[in-house]
């Protein structure tokens, strides 16, 4: 089939991130030496400063890893609700729901502390090594992405109104950024930095883990806990039209720390899939596989997009009525094969433009009053690519996510999805350079939900990172960008790469990236406000007309996108028997990039 690339195949090591300075940093480090835990450090940080509306360093990080020599964990970097963050309290200020922004959306900051972790007890480098590709960037520049000055340019009355230190560091001269110019962020290099020269400083700090411990503490409970505490002290204009203050307290900064914890995973086919646990979406991909039947219909047609569409619409709904932090989730129940049997029994010829909901184990679900009261048809919405939410008060850009995959010489292999802490959540901390997130947005103001705001509880996130094993060995890492539609995008990708026939010898990856793709919005968004569009689907215009002309014929509303707008994937591979590795990565967007050799 066509590919807009090859699959990379190489013994030494392969990247394959959202952002190609990120790839290239990632694949500096393994030639430098390092393996793929650390590398994966260094394009994680290069990420908050090349793609600053997608990610940043107060955001939140899942990651998966499969050592070599180890087992498949999972490092939770998703912070939890602060202390005083209850739904007693936002009720208290009149709200309905967590606002898409400002202080009161932020959970306590969990992507630093998580890198952390996972470079101490995984890498080989020091601190300083994979940082000084961030400090280089953010000190001397990058030329940025359009979509960069794109996001800046949505939101500039906000910005130039409200925001001032946003202004001064992405509308410098009254200028938004601009591809083929520099962008410096000079305050989030001076934090780097600073940090640093502290950690040398820090008794004890003699060794390379102890200067990591050391980091961590300044984290939370130095000079950047005090100035992100600071900032969520300063009244901030929030998606609700007022200016709030938010609940970050020093305590909470320094009562949480990223953990490690057993993956959720589910066996088809000889495959292994291993995902986060349902304080993410993570286990929706497994249900969905799951809810497939014992044949397939052909790849890519109608029938094919219609089944997999209301499997995930059945997913989401059990998503939206038993996922969260707050309760205990019966997710052997929702993954059994009794259950998804009788689910898969509502699968109907006709596409369904209800929010069905299970009642696994004989419990009744129970939803918030608000899922999916809003439609997605308001003005500004696109449903073309969606990704996370239009994140900015009258902004129309939407904000997402990022990904990066590493595989190295030694079989090593991690996948992670950091998100979140972006330019247009809230004001940059003028100390720091980098602002707070707004992850509590996804959480519920109503009582007794699996993820209603729960103090030291974390918000259910959409994010999703995926390791795939065959035969009991990790064999892949994968993930992409895009809220919601990110485990939609994920099983397909997957069923492409599992279903069809190998290329030179391998897993081809980059077909299964390049193949049309789609989503659906037939539930309750996990971003404010919360809408959903039933019996959507939008597809993008490369699919055959004969399947678009089929399924408006089984009931879907159609929408047909963009040629390539559907999907920001990457992924790494590794073949056991031989030591081949492979890598691919999305050409949506002109910015994702597989390097390796």
């Amino acid at each position: 089939m066509f590919t807009t690339r090859p699959t990379l195949q190489g013994t030494f090591g392969m990247v394959s991130s959202t952002h190609w300075l990120a790839s290239q940093s990632a694949m500096a480090v393994l030639e430098d030496g390092g393996n793929a835990f650390d590398a994966a450090v260094a394009a994680g940080f290069v990420l908050h400063v090349v793609e600053p509306h997608l990610n940043g360093p107060a955001g939140e990080v899942p990651i998966i890893l499969a050592p070599a020599d180890g087992e498949v964990r999972v490092v939770c970097g998703q912070g939890v609700a602060p202390a005083g963050a209850s739904v007693e309290y936002y009720r208290g200020l009149g709200l309905d729901l967590v606002p898409g922004t400002g202080p009161l959306a932020a959970a306590v900051p969990g992507a630093f502390d998580a890198w952390m972790l996972l470079l101490r007890d995984h890498g080989t480098k020091d601190l300083a090594d994979v940082l000084k590709y961030a400090i280089g960037y953010a000190a001397d520049g990058h030329a940025p992405v359009e979509n960069v000055g794109a996001t800046v340019e949505s939101v500039r009355d906000l910005f130039e109104k409200e925001w001032l230190s946003s202004a001064a560091v992405y509308l410098p001269d009254g200028r938004a950024p601009r591809p083929g110019e520099l962008l410096r962020n000079p305050a989030l290099a001076a934090t780097w930095r600073r940090l640093l020269a502290e950690v040398e400083g820090a008794a004890g700090a003699g060794n390379r883990e102890a200067r990591i411990e050391a980091a961590r503490e300044v984290w939370r409970s130095g000079f950047i806990a005090e100035a992100l505490v600071r900032q969520a002290g300063r009244p901030t204009m929030d998606t609700s039209g007022e200016r709030h203050t938010g609940t970050l307290t020093m305590a909470d900064l320094a009562a949480w720390s990223a953990s490690y914890e057993a993956p959720a995973t589910y066996d088809w086919n000889g495959w292994t899939l291993c995902k986060a646990g349902p304080w993410s979406q993570g286990p929706a991909l497994l249900q969905q596989l799951a809810l497939l039947p014992p044949e397939l219909p052909e790849h890519g047609s109608a029938e094919y997009v219609h089944l997999l569409v209301e499997g995930c619409k059945l997913a989401m709904a059990d998503r939206e009525a038993w996922y969260g932090d707050a309760a205990e989730v019966p997710l052997g129940e929702l993954l059994s094969d009794g259950y998804n049997t009788g689910r898969r029994a509502l699968i109907g010829d006709t596409a369904s433009y209800e929010l069905r909901p299970g009642s696994p184990g004989g419990r009744s679900p129970r939803m918030s009053v608000h899922a999916g009261v809003v439609a997605m048809d308001e003005p500004g919405f696109s449903p073309m690519g969606a990704g996370e939410p239009t994140v900015a008060r009258d902004g129309g850009t939407r904000g997402d996510t990022c990904h990066l995959d590493v595989v190295d010489r030694w079989g090593n292999m991690v996948a992670a999805t950091p998100s979140g802490g972006w330019l247009q959540s809230n004001p940059v901390v003028p100390e720091l350079g980098f602002p707070l997130g707004t992850r509590l947005q996804m959480a519920w103001l109503d009582e007794g939900l699996p993820n209603s705001l729960t103090p030291g509880r974390r918000p259910r996130t959409t994010l999703t990172p995926s390791l795939a094993l065959r035969d009991g060995v990790p064999v892949m890492a994968f993930g992409t960008p895009g809220g919601d539609q990110q485990d939609q995008w994920q099983l397909h990708f997957f069923l492409a790469v599992a279903l069809r026939p190998p290329v030179r010898g391998g897993l081809d990856l980059q077909g299964a990236i390049d193949a049309p793709n789609w989503h659906n919005d037939a539930f309750p968004s996990s971003f404010h406000p919360r809408g959903m569009r039933p019996g959507s689907v939008t597809v993008e215009a490369r699919t055959p007309p004969e399947v678009v002309a089929e399924l408006r014929r089984r009931g879907h509303a159609v929408t047909v996108g963009d040629a390539w707008s559907e999907g920001r994937l990457c992924a790494v591979a590794r073949d056991p028997a031989t030591g081949v590795l492979s890598a691919a990565a999305n050409p949506r967007g002109m910015q994702g990039y597989a390097v390796g050799r």
